[in-house]
């Protein structure tokens, strides 16, 4: 019973903070995440579409093209230096797109490396989802020029260093960054036909490159050349499909985080975190768990929905949960830069819907 109150309740969550130019905000109770960003808004539609609830999804996307296409002069500019040879490797925010907004679609400026291409691969994947589950065929039409502008844009930089999946490591390259550049490549190819062959050898490449430098010892990498363990990298299966879940590398990866960052139903991000000392992720649990259910695991994924539902404080779910810390040390340090830890944060009820989903126990229109 509980967990269908939070599957409700995370529902309308998401939907009270939807803005009305259709981004979601990351987290609107927590200052540094009153944001929009790609990635997580797209994992938060992608909830939203399971869920049955296409209209927000769609709004989303629109949001998402309104934004590229209003910054395509920045965008052509640093397809055109890297094309050229005139990117001397030293600009980064200042050339490349970002990878946050506000809900208006205006660049964010801060301390945090915006350079990162994660969510330009995912936005596309998602809209190919989009029209998957809710046949909103009509949707590629419009945000067209926002699609092959994305396309463009990533054929040009997808092998430049950029910023991981959490803002961090601007200098290195990460496999999981390329799985998502990866699967919106093969979405579009499905509904690109034109450019079909163009995007089928690109991805083509791009899969080649994380094979071959993006694992070692019979796994993933946290980046290329850092042989560390990241539970992001659940993500190359599921959901960007670069490699199957029954896959050698995926499920020695799987072993890794397992041994390295799993505590009771909670895991962590990375062995190094110290976030607001390192806790539990809800949203990396429930990643574990969507990988559980496809492995044959169910048992296992229901423990950690159960575990994540106990989580839930009076606004919502957290981004972590600081039961285990890695840092404890860090925690205080952390409360006293940037306020408490971010509750509710969409994306943890979005992947928590997923994971609902997945059991089968979220019925669309909930």
């Amino acid at each position: 019973m509980a967990a269908k109150t939070l599957m409700a309740d995370s529902v309308r969550l998401i939907l009270q903070h939807q803005a009305a130019s259709g981004a979601y905000l990351a987290s609107p109770g927590f200052l540094h995440y009153q944001y929009a960003w790609l990635r997580d808004g797209t994992f938060t539609a992608y909830a939203m579409n399971r869920a049955g609830q296409h209209d927000s999804a769609s709004r989303f996307y629109e949001w998402c093209g309104d934004v590229i296409v209003r910054h395509e002069q920045k965008a052509r500019a640093a397809i055109l230096a890297v094309q050229s040879g005139k990117w001397d490797g030293k600009a980064g925010n200042e050339l490349f797109l970002h990878t946050r907004y506000t809900v208006d679609g205006k660049e964010v400026a801060g301390e945090w490396g915006s350079f990162q291409l994660d969510g330009y691969g995912t936005w596309l994947w998602g809209v190919s989802e989009h029209v998957r589950m809710s046949g909103e065929q009509a949707i590629i039409d419009r945000l067209a020029p926002a699609i092959e502008l994305t396309l463009d844009y990533l054929s040009a930089c997808w092998l430049l260093p950029n910023f991981d999946c959490w803002e961090e490591w601007g200098e290195r390259i990460h496999p999981v960054t390329l799985a998502a550049v990866f699967a919106g490549v093969k979405a579009m190819e499905r509904h690109l036909l034109e450019r079909a062959s163009e995007l089928a050898l690109l991805a083509d490449r791009i899969r080649q490159y994380v094979l071959e430098h993006g694992t070692a010892n019979g796994k993933f990498l946290k980046s290329v050349g850092n042989h560390a363990v990241d539970a992001s990298l659940l993500w190359l299966a599921l959901p960007y499909g670069l490699v199957e879940v029954t896959d050698p590398l995926m499920v020695k990866t799987v072993e890794a985080i397992e041994q390295e960052l799993l505590f009771g139903c909670g895991v962590h991000r990375y062995a190094a975190d110290t976030y607001y000392g390192g806790g539990q992720w809800p949203l990396l649990s429930a990643w574990l768990g969507w990988y559980y259910v496809r492995a044959g695991k169910t048992d296992r994924a229901q423990e950690i929905l159960d575990w994540i539902v106990a989580k839930q404080a009076a606004a919502g779910l957290p981004e972590q949960v600081q039961e285990h810390l890695l840092a404890p040390e860090q925690y205080a340090a952390w409360i006293e830069r940037a306020g408490q830890p971010a509750v509710p944060l969409l994306w943890s009820h979005a992947m928590f819907l997923v994971l609902a989903a997945e059991l089968g126990l979220l019925e669309s229109g909930t």
